[in-house]
């Protein structure tokens, strides 16, 4: 499936919108009117949120392609603009959770009315964090970025033909948090989607040559400036997360806070591949060529590793491994990444 990355950053922020947390009470017509119109109202902040990042991402890129940024440059401010949008999509659709939460547990009692103060980045204990936590399943936004290369069957780290400070990794999504006991926070379980971007960067100028059955590493005719195997997954991982979580009592709510707290998450993924593509750049008779050319490289379609994560409030330091092999023939190779991620804590 050839699908454009943006595009694939924009069908994870519409899957959010089709997930939420209601409760199983009676509810009359009216209120069920109320809150079909806060959860259309839902789908319109992601929508609106989704066509920003799209003009900003597009605006990054022409930036990009007219050399006023570098690459480097380019990604930091995608990464950037993505976190910023996914983070609004959070915080906007959390005060329409609230007032949903509000409408069936109260019945008629107006939730329209009832404002929140919520500011991006605020870690202040709100009426939104009070809420949240209250509950037993919470939800937020997923970042993670760093650094990624291939274990090849057989040899090192070392003899990885790919550049270790040139492949890089981005990875956005949605996670919901679940506290597995009732009356404690220590223990938790992590799921939801994320979308992958895995970047391996050739070195030696070499590049992927698809020959049908199987792709092989082979040297360019030309030298190479750049010669880039970029592959994006859909995954869906579920970890088991462990960490200390304060008990905090306010307003007759009991609720458990993992802000400020140190955590530690172990599990896995699955998921599939969406496209694989491989980028060029050289020179020829002077003239600088950039390629793009798209093709399955004999890539598998079928993604699933282990991941983990270790870190103090919403940061932590992040790995993950691939156990299927990146391609379907020849010496088998294993993405691996580590990088710094970011979620709602």
């Amino acid at each position: 499936m050839k699908t454009s990355t943006l595009t694939l950053v924009i069908t994870l922020f519409i899957l959010a919108s089709f997930f939420s947390n209601a409760q199983e009470i009676r509810m009359d017509s009216s209120i069920k009117n109320k809150i079909t119109a806060l959860e259309e109202q839902k789908e319109s902040v992601v929508s609106n949120e989704r066509d920003a990042l799209s003009a900003e991402v597009s605006e990054i890129t022409k930036r990009f392609e007219s050399n006023e940024i570098s690459g480097a440059e380019a990604e930091k401010q995608k990464v950037a603009a993505a976190e910023k949008h996914a983070l609004n999509i959070d915080n906007k659709t959390a005060i329409i959770d609230n007032k949903i939460a509000l409408l069936e547990r109260n019945g008629n009692a107006d939730a329209e009315e009832i404002s929140f103060n919520v500011t991006l980045g605020d870690r202040s204990e709100s009426s939104n964090r009070i809420s949240n936590h209250h509950r037993r399943t919470y939800s937020g936004p997923v970042i993670a970025v760093g650094l990624n290369n291939a274990i090849i069957d057989g040899q090192s780290i070392n003899d990885s033909p790919y550049k270790v400070g040139g492949s890089r990794f981005f990875e956005i999504g949605h996670a919901w948090t679940t506290r597995v006991l009732k009356n404690a926070g220590w223990l938790r379980v992590k799921y939801g989607f994320s979308f992958q971007l895995n970047n391996l960067k050739l070195d030696d100028n070499k590049y992927l040559v698809d020959n049908g059955d199987t792709t092989t590493i082979e040297e360019f005719p030309q030298p190479l400036e750049k010669a880039k195997l970029r592959i994006n997954n859909l995954v869906f991982p579920v970890h088991f997360e462990f960490g200390p979580a304060k008990r905090i009592q306010k307003n007759d709510n009991t609720y458990f806070s993992t802000h400020n707290q140190f955590k530690i998450g172990v599990g896995g993924y699955a998921g599939f591949n969406l496209d694989t593509s491989q980028k060029l750049k050289y020179n020829k008779d002077g003239d600088q060529i950039k390629e793009k050319i798209d093709g399955s490289y004999n890539t598998n379609n079928f993604i699933y590793g282990l991941s983990g994560y270790i870190g103090f409030d919403s940061f932590s330091l992040y790995a993950r491994y691939d156990l299927n092999p990146i391609f379907k023939t020849g010496v088998e190779q294993r993405n691996v990444s580590i990088g710094i991620r970011l979620d709602a804590d």
